[in-house]
């Protein structure tokens, strides 16, 4: 079989002996060159092996290797072993259906300052690695095309085959060309290992950057932190005051009306020396008495109760707008979120109007009528038809979602198909 007919291919074995990855050759080549990370494999050492196959599917050598990666994913920079020249190197093997297959290992390695690379098989009944990849290699994961077997164009018998030991005569030429090209694949995998190094460094600096721009807008929140919470604790004083204010007006309304006892006892003593005269200017008194003080206390009362409504409004409200323009002098924002209008600023003039009616305001902002949009929102959040059966009970079928509340039509949006009739028949 000629060499364009052989198909190479790497596999990953996983810890507990079965084949985990599996990819050709031109794909490994890519994922040692960085442009590809293999996350699970990450900070792991992986059994490999590099594989010979024919287009019958069957493997002709194999080189048995680990490979390393890092935390991210990435193979090992400094690796490089020349995986094809030591598989036509290799010894000879088990035959695995195709004859006897190059076999290179740690026990039978070629090449002798790899052999700390590679690893044995296992040949166990029940664990025996070189069926598990025969088994694999048979199942044909990576859609390899099969060509049937060909009659031999030369008879065996007329074959002259040399020696083993002659397969791999000295070259001198050949040997050139394989170090020129082991130079140069070593010299561009440093270059390789080069530039990843520097990317890392790039990633470390900027790693350090974003942390020290999140420790300064850490401190920079802390900062503003510990203001507002200096000016909760000073609105807090000042409602403290407030309330001994209000303790102190309740004291006078106290005395107030105590004043007016001593009054009201003052006039049922005349009203006494009144009725020694006369019973009907006696009742007339009581009459006018009873009158004016009833009109002085509802005053009193009224007048003082006013007043400390009054204060207690204006020092809430002076509170609450004095944290709420210092929130917006410190570049705080006031960001609601409704459905269909998003995540909206509500600007420092514009909350009062929100916290009146949140869902007028998020209904402005959609360019649609308060109405319009509760009923979308009701469609939104449970899109049912809610058209109404014979049996008096809500349809209730599952609808599509209409995602804007300017795209929502009462009585089409929310009702399938057979109500949606219905309604054109009633109105038609």
């Amino acid at each position: 079989m000629s060499k364009a007919q052989l198909i190479e291919a790497v596999m990953f074995f996983t810890p507990d002996g079965s084949i985990g990855k599996q990819m050709f050759y031109a794909e490994f080549e890519t994922l040692l060159d960085g442009l590809v990370k293999m996350t699970s494999f990450a900070d792991e050492q992986v059994r490999a092996v590099y594989m010979v196959v024919n287009a019958r599917l069957q493997i002709r050598s194999a080189v048995f290797f680990y490979l390393d990666f890092d935390e991210e994913g990435a193979p090992d920079s400094g690796w490089n072993i020349p995986l094809q020249q030591m598989a036509e190197r290799a010894g000879r093997g088990p035959d695995l259906g195709a004859g006897p297959i190059r076999l290179a290992c740690r026990s039978q390695c070629p090449v002798s300052w790899h052999q700390m690379h590679l690893w044995d098989p296992s040949l166990v009944p029940g664990n025996n690695d070189l069926a598990t990849l025969r088994e694999t290699v048979r199942a044909n994961s990576l859609g390899i095309l099969i060509q049937e077997e060909e009659a031999p164009s030369v008879t065996p018998e007329r074959l002259q085959v040399a020696s083993e030991d002659q397969w791999y005569a000295v070259d001198a030429s050949r040997d050139l060309a394989e170090k020129l090209a082991e130079r140069l694949s070593h010299d561009y995998r440093q270059k390789a290992a080069q530039l990843v190094r520097q990317q890392r460094e790039r990633l470390a600096a900027l790693a350090r950057e974003q942390q020290a721009e999140l420790a300064r807008a850490a401190a920079h929140g802390d900062a503003q932190r510990a203001e507002l919470q200096g000016q909760i604790q000073a609105l807090r004083q000042s409602l403290r005051q407030q309330e001994g204010l209000n303790q102190s007006l309740k004291a006078q309304l106290a005395e107030q009306l105590a004043a007016q006892l001593g009054e009201r006892e003052e006039l049922a003593v005349r009203v006494r020396a009144a009725e020694r005269h006369a019973r009907t200017e006696r009742e007339i008194l009581r009459e006018q008495f009873d009158e004016e003080l009833r009109v002085r206390i509802q005053a009193t009362q009224a007048a003082a109760e006013e007043q400390a409504r009054r204060r207690e409004g204006e020092a809430a409200q002076r509170g609450a707008s004095q944290v709420l323009e210092r929130l917006a002098a410190q570049g705080v924002v006031f960001v609601v979120f409704h459905p269909g209008a998003g995540h909206l600023t509500v600007p420092l003039q514009d909350v009062d109007r929100y916290l009146a009616s949140p869902l007028a305001y998020a209904a402005s902002k959609c360019f649609v009528p308060e109405g319009q949009y509760r009923q979308w929102l009701e469609h939104y959040q449970r899109p049912r038809c809610a058209g109404m059966q014979a049996d008096g009970q809500r349809c209730d079928v599952a609808l599509e979602r209409v995602e804007t509340p300017g795209r929502f039509v009462v009585g089409e949006s929310n009702c399938c198909m057979l109500h949606k009739a219905a309604r054109l028949r009633t109105v038609g």
